[in-house]
């Protein structure tokens, strides 16, 4: 299946949040770590999926100052898009966008309309709680087409009182 010699580093890393220059607590793990991680997993795992060399993140988290979220903003970034593409076509979908969280971490209503909407227009996307559901999700993916997850709540507004999937 996968090299279990590659996978225990990246567990041990992301259990330990020092490693990776976050520090929020002596066992919380962040996103980013949780992102790191499986972009470290996906350069282990080119030679089997060679797929994964277009993989790639959105840079749409974290905090910014004022003039760079405005500039960003300016340039199209948008709040709720995954944080993960992969865009191979498998089995009927366009490709794989993935809202990585970590094991306790909640997604937010633009969050969850962008998901809804990317499944309405033919892409596989998903929530993922931790970097080894997102490896998993992506294995099954490349090697046995699309999951379809657990069904989102109904339409939950945005802040500006549209929902996604009537915007979309």
């Amino acid at each position: 299946m996968q090299n279990e010699t590659h996978i225990a580093p990246l567990r041990r890393i992301t259990r330990r949040p020092h490693l990776t220059g976050v520090r929020r607590g002596p066992m919380c793990v962040s996103e980013h770590a949780e992102q790191a991680a499986l972009f470290r997993w996906a350069e282990f795992a080119r030679a089997r999926l060679p797929e994964l060399a277009l993989l790639y993140a959105v840079p749409n988290g974290g905090h910014r100052h004022k003039a760079t979220g405005a500039r960003l903003k300016a340039e199209g970034v948008k709040r709720g898009v995954p944080d993960v593409c992969l865009p191979v076509a498998r089995n009927g979908a366009h490709g794989l966008y993935i809202e990585l969280k970590t094991e306790r971490g909640k997604t937010t209503s633009e969050q969850i309309g962008w998901i809804r909407a990317l499944r309405r227009h033919g892409y596989a996307a998903e929530v993922c709680h931790g970097w080894e559901s997102a490896r998993s999700m992506i294995e099954h993916y490349l090697t046995a087409g699309p999951h379809r997850g657990p069904a989102l709540a109904a339409s939950t507004p945005t802040p500006h009182g549209a929902s996604h999937d009537q915007a979309a």
